[in-house]
């Protein structure tokens, strides 16, 4: 099993705090893998086995632990009362209730509380109030690019070095950790990612959220994956459905976005005005958690290349602890504006710039931001590398790996 070190040394940070770790994120993202790492780690460091409790609700050994009541049976059991226990819980979301047996085990025993779940709203219901400060939550992705390198070093038989190439087969097939296990062609890798998609839309979306038209969710999802990088909102959507002789309550497209959210099929990014300094509440961007989903339900898709290459950038910036907006400048849009501890940068994508025209609009909208923040242009262009007036261009892949933001 290789190492994602990065949530590992997350996770560690807060190993010494009374808090309950919540690792959140899509189906097959690598959830479960960080919970065995950080038991081998566990045990590595001399920590008796018996003193680690890991449950796994997908598992149908534990089916009948589906109430907050028996678990908190179960596990009150075998915790061991004069010593620290770590309890590692697996898609904690089965458990009806759970936050009130989570917060049971916290307060009644010398615990240190590890639970992954596969909804982004798990922490949004009343119920919530029950951990409310005691918990953080660490959220894991899909394979960054440098995560994907890694993989590739360790399972790829035919050990291609090329940077550009490996990029190219890390665009076609995304970064479900599954599908780099074994050099599967890019049909196969469709099919496993189609079967991860249907069963995240099956038990995350249409069951949790009781959704009857499941034929109207899907043509909501053809429609979000189809306009990646483009700002729409629930009304376009509505707009859309109504030319098609399709009608559809505006109300019950943002359910099935907000379902969609919940499940982690598409984030929601925000327009920041950045002279005006003040979130929108209109436009928004919608971009997937992994750009294979799209293909794997779409087919690729060469015409949406700019915004696939933008939710690239996006996961790499969410993965990396920032904050991301869609940003506006005057009437002009800049792709991402990222914050994190009191830093900003702004980062424009494009596939290629093939005319003045093109590299007009994308460098000069951050020309005219008038701060010291950094600034990036990120494209697929092989040659053209010149940075101007502060504004740096970087090919995607460097972009990726670089350590400067």
């Amino acid at each position: 099993m290789i190492k994602r070190e990065k949530y590992l040394q997350e996770i560690e940070q807060y190993e010494a705090q009374n808090l309950i770790k919540i690792i959140s994120g899509i189906r097959r993202s690598g959830k479960s893998s960080v919970l065995l790492l950080l038991r081998d780690k566990l045990l590595h460091q001399g920590i008796n086995a018996d003193r680690i409790i890991h449950v796994n609700f997908e598992s149908f050994t534990y089916s009948e632990l589906n109430t907050a009541e028996k678990l908190y049976q179960y596990l009150k059991e075998r915790i061991k009362s004069n010593e620290k226990t770590y309890l590692l819980l697996d898609e904690i979301q089965e458990v009806e209730n759970w936050e009130k047996c989570i917060n049971s085990l916290h307060v009644d025993f010398d615990t240190d509380i590890y639970i992954t779940g596969s909804n982004s709203h798990l922490l949004s219901s009343e119920l919530a109030t029950y951990i409310a400060g005691r918990y953080i939550e660490i959220p894991v992705y899909t394979l960054s690019f440098q995560e994907f390198l890694h993989f590739k070093n360790e399972y790829d038989t035919t050990k291609e070095s090329d940077l550009k190439k490996l990029f190219q087969i890390y665009l076609r097939k995304g970064g479900f950790p599954l599908v780099h296990t074994h050099n599967y062609t890019d049909e196969n890798a469709y099919k496993i990612i189609y079967d991860i998609y249907s069963s995240v839309i099956l038990r995350d979306t249409v069951q949790r959220y009781k959704i009857r038209d499941v034929e109207l969710l899907e043509r909501v999802i053809k429609y979000a994956f189809n306009n990646i990088g483009n700002t729409f909102s629930g009304k376009n959507v509505a707009d859309y459905f109504k030319s098609q002789q399709r009608k559809i309550d505006i109300n019950t497209v943002y359910n099935y976005l907000h379902a969609l959210e919940g499940a982690f099929i598409l984030y929601r990014v925000p327009r920041y005005d950045i002279k005006g300094k003040e979130i929108l509440k209109t436009q928004e961007k919608f971009y997937l958690s992994d750009v294979s989903l799209l293909y794997a339900t779409l087919g690729y898709r060469d015409r949406l290349m700019a915004g696939i290459l933008e939710n690239i950038v996006f996961l790499e910036l969410k993965l990396r602890g920032y904050k991301v907006f869609v940003g506006k400048f005057d009437s002009k849009e800049v792709d991402f504006v990222a914050e994190k501890g009191g830093l900003k940068l702004y980062v424009q994508v494009a596939y290629k710039l093939e005319s003045q025209q093109t590299v007009d609009r994308e460098f000069s909208v951050l020309l005219g931001i008038n701060d010291q923040y950094p600034k990036y242009v990120v494209t697929m262009d092989e040659f053209w590398k010149e940075s101007v007036d502060g504004v740096r261009h970087m090919y995607i892949s460097d972009f990726l790996l670089s350590g400067d933001f």
